[in-house]
């Protein structure tokens, strides 16, 4: 039975990793555990069910992992979104900031449709960086994102808050505090 399973604690951490200080919550033991992982996506599916999703965009690369089963589960498609130069068509990009400099990520210029509702997936979200930029990569193909779901939130470090500021609103399953 799926809803008796503790999410958390099939997720491992590795402290210093992946330099001193830091605690990574790796979801890979997560994924590994096959009813934590069908009740990891029913859980994040749960909130959308009801709503029409044309979408799920899901962020390099465990989001490409949750975003396909969410989107299967939703019956919708799933559009992947990379890293610069990974992806063969013709893409748009949008920069992000890192701790020591500046990344992109990109989707294919034709992956959405103008006024598609759209969901985006990913692991985890922390500062929200990644995140922050996913979204507007989405909003420059016109898509309408209607959220936002991911496994762990560090609540602490304030991207759940950054999105919210852009108007999209986040569905965690797990917080880790004073991460």
């Amino acid at each position: 039975m799926t809803a008796d399973i503790d999410l958390k604690d099939l997720v491992r951490t590795i402290p210093d990793y992946p330099k001193p200080g830091i605690m990574f919550r790796d979801i890979t033991t997560l994924l590994g555990h096959a009813n934590g992982f069908r009740a990891c996506v029913e859980q994040l599916v749960q909130p959308f069910v009801n709503r029409r999703v044309q979408a799920v965009a899901g962020i390099e690369a465990r989001g490409f992992i949750l975003g396909g089963a969410v989107a299967d589960r939703l019956r919708c498609g799933f559009v992947p979104i990379r890293k610069k130069g990974k992806l063969p068509g013709k893409a748009i990009g949008q920069d992000y900031e890192l701790e020591y400099g500046i990344d992109v990520i990109e989707i294919h210029e034709d992956a959405i449709g103008a006024n598609d509702p759209v969901l985006l997936v990913d692991d985890l979200i922390a500062t929200g960086g990644t995140a922050e930029a996913a979204v507007k990569l989405l909003r420059k193909l016109k898509a309408d994102v209607i959220g936002a779901a991911f496994v762990i939130d560090l609540p602490d470090l304030g991207g759940a808050a950054r999105l919210a500021k852009l108007g999209v609103a986040c569905h965690s399953l797990i917080a880790f505090e004073g991460d």
